[in-house]
């Protein structure tokens, strides 16, 4: 072990509207210095793909965030960002900065007009600083147009049967009869685009963009019924002028379709969020002679096992045969599952019952206490970690 120190890695997501991942981690280690004031503590922010993701990526390779004013989803000019990484050679881009449900008031949301030309513009300046990796987090998304504006914004051309521009929107689809890729941007073939999401919807059917994910963008049953047939004839047309099979693709319903569109425009490769976090920031190398990880985010439950931070950082401390101990804002029905994919134990960082006004409030104090507390009962249990 590097000069016989104890090494952990802190490996924490945020705590939603509390604690970004790295203010998470450095309370964690500010409680632990309490009782481990030598040891090494590896501060790594995770993230799994959603929001926030940007902001770890950042954190975690001392990288920077570039705002930029960009077309919202509604149309109008909106303040949105992308993040350059320490490598200068990536950009990380959250859809939902362009084309968040965030930006449209719920009396507004309209699927059928709603774009994602942001994200193409963000993609765009990103490549500006000539950037040939980017990671794009899917979700969180007003819109249902297959990725289309996205396309649109990046120089391709959606043409109805009299060659004409289709406008923008998912219900335009209905129209698309052909795709001009020849004034595509031509740094998108120059470039590897990583699509992180942990939805595995396909693009259309009962399980598709418009069914699962549209009401909640102000979709009735016949708007949604209207956008899934301007999916499908945005799949027909790929299909036969590019020879891809987009519809049934795990993943390509994500964010209104987006999934589908990052396939065909981008030549994009889909995977799970927090594999695509886990690669970036090298956790396997940082994992490296630790004898314990801590990780954690705002709440733990059953749902947690599908795909989200602590359970990926879990399993790959576990292929190093390195202890997990995950420390949450809440912890819900079902948070045992997680024992059953890598962690070992599991704490609420709260004290008693507290509203959410004062949890969020105390939180970064909580989760110190809660750390100085993990690292009390590891060194009461005889275990230093010195070799």
């Amino acid at each position: 072990m590097r000069n016989n120190k104890m090494k952990v890695v802190i490996a924490p997501d945020s705590f939603k509207e509390s604690l970004t991942a790295l203010e998470a981690a450095e309370a964690i280690e500010s409680g632990l210095r309490r009782i481990w004031p030598d040891a090494e503590l590896i501060k790594v922010p995770m993230a799994d793909g959603g929001e926030g993701t940007v902001r770890s990526l950042v954190d975690a390779t001392g990288g920077r965030l570039i705002h930029r004013e960009v077309t919202g989803p509604m149309g109008e000019p909106v303040s949105g960002f992308f993040g350059l990484l320490g490598d200068g050679k990536t950009a990380v881009i959250e859809m939902a900065a362009a084309a968040g449900l965030e930006y449209v008031p719920l009396d507004a949301r309209d699927p059928l007009t709603a774009t994602t030309y942001g994200v193409g513009e963000l993609i765009g300046q990103a490549l500006d600083y000539g950037v040939r990796h980017i990671i794009l987090g899917l979700g969180g998304s007003a819109t249902n147009d297959g990725g289309c504006g996205m396309a649109q914004a990046l120089g391709i051309r959606l043409l109805d049967k009299s060659r004409h521009n289709i406008a923008r929107g998912g219900a335009t689809l209905s129209e698309l009869n052909a795709i001009d890729l020849s004034v595509a941007d031509p740094r998108i073939a120059e470039t590897h685009f990583d699509i992180a999401t942990d939805v595995t919807n396909p693009l259309t059917g009962d399980q598709g963009a418009s069914a699962v994910f549209g009401p909640q963008k102000g979709a009735s049953d016949q708007k949604a019924k209207r956008l899934d047939a301007a999916l499908k004839n945005f799949a027909d047309v790929v299909r036969r002028q590019m020879h891809r099979e987009i519809d049934r693709v795990p993943g390509a319903g994500a964010a209104g379709g987006l999934g589908a569109g990052a396939l065909c425009f981008l030549n994009g490769n889909i995977r799970p969020g927090i594999e695509i976090v886990i690669q970036t920031v090298h956790l396997e190398e940082k994992l490296r002679d630790a004898v314990l990880v801590i990780t954690g985010e705002g709440k733990i439950d059953g749902q947690t096992i599908f795909g989200k931070t602590p359970i990926g950082v879990a399993r790959c401390a576990k292929r190093a045969g390195i202890p997990v101990i995950a420390l949450a804002g809440s912890l819900s029905d079902g948070c045992g599952a997680v024992f059953d994919h890598g962690i070992d134990a599991l704490f609420s960082i709260v004290p008693g019952a507290v509203s959410l006004e004062e949890a969020i409030k105390d939180a970064r104090d909580n989760l110190a206490r809660t750390a100085e507390n993990v690292a009390r009962v590891w060194k009461s249990a005889g275990r230093t970690g010195d070799s």
